[in-house]
């Protein structure tokens, strides 16, 4: 069905992907997007990568049973576990994930000293090992582990006290000039990313793969010939989540029109 009005499906293990949905939106207006987080089995990060694939499978089924034209897998943690078996399963679908931006840091810091921050099972899975294999001559490269910092994002706590001391804590050798740029490698970081520059200094650029997924998406929609032909529509965002209370929903929204620069 090259039905070209179909939506299309974003999803995380919570609420983070939605920092990767804000530049879908920005780059094709035109398009409808369910955006589904499974608060409800967040975090993905500390769970086994046999969890998290089959629960991504069972999410793209789901949408795709929905008849949605394209799927974005918005978490690094799922991309990691679940996108090659599903790129095997639904060839033709348009799909894509997201994985730490470390090339465009090493770009900007040749030799450099760069941190990638990311959940457990995306430091460990073999996906990011690859990544950094491809990069670690080009650049002296820091991967931290961060467990419970999505959290504080499930949670709405973009700039309190208890984010900052937390953030202190993880940080603390990093701090003072130690590294050069930062790349979050998991979707919910984005959102604190204020409060981790004022950590680590406004010196450290700070990098994220939000950008390159969304264009990625665009041209694998218009490449399978199902992107939205009319483009004075004015699309909309539905959202879903597993952990469906008024709460949670009211802060996807906000989310949504978060500036991340500023203060929440």
């Amino acid at each position: 069905m090259k039905d070209d009005r179909r939506p299309i499906a974003v999803m995380d293990s919570g609420v983070g992907g939605i920092s990767v949905l804000r530049e879908m939106v920005r780059l094709m207006p035109q398009e409808d997007f369910i955006f589904f987080g499974d608060s409800a089995n967040a975090p993905y990060g500390t769970k086994t990568t046999e969890f998290v694939r089959d629960l991504t499978v069972e999410h793209v089924n789901t949408f795709l049973d929905r008849g949605v034209k394209a799927v974005a897998i918005a978490c690094n943690t799922a991309t990691a576990a679940a996108l090659k078996d599903l790129r095997k399963l639904y060839p033709n679908l348009p799909m894509v994930g997201i994985e730490p931006a470390l090339k465009p840091a090493v770009e900007q810091h040749p030799g450099g000293r760069i941190l990638v921050m990311a959940t457990p099972m995306t430091i460990r899975e073999e996906k990011f090992n690859l990544l950094l294999s491809r990069f670690q001559e080009k650049a002296i490269i820091y991967p931290l582990a961060c467990p419970g910092l999505m959290d504080y994002v499930e949670a709405g706590m973009f700039d309190s006290p208890k984010l900052y001391k937390f953030l202190e804590e993880l940080l603390w050798d990093y701090r003072n000039g130690e590294v050069d740029a930062v790349v979050l490698g998991c979707t919910h970081y984005p959102f604190v990313k204020r409060a981790i520059s004022k950590v680590l200094g406004p010196e450290v650029e700070i990098f994220d793969g939000a950008e390159g997924t969304a264009r990625e998406l665009k041209r694998r929609i218009e490449t399978a010939g199902v992107a939205r032909k009319d483009v004075t529509h004015v699309g909309e965002v539905t959202f879903e989540n597993s952990n469906p209370t008024a709460k949670k929903l009211a802060l996807c929204q906000k989310l949504l029109e978060l500036d991340l620069d500023k203060r929440a």
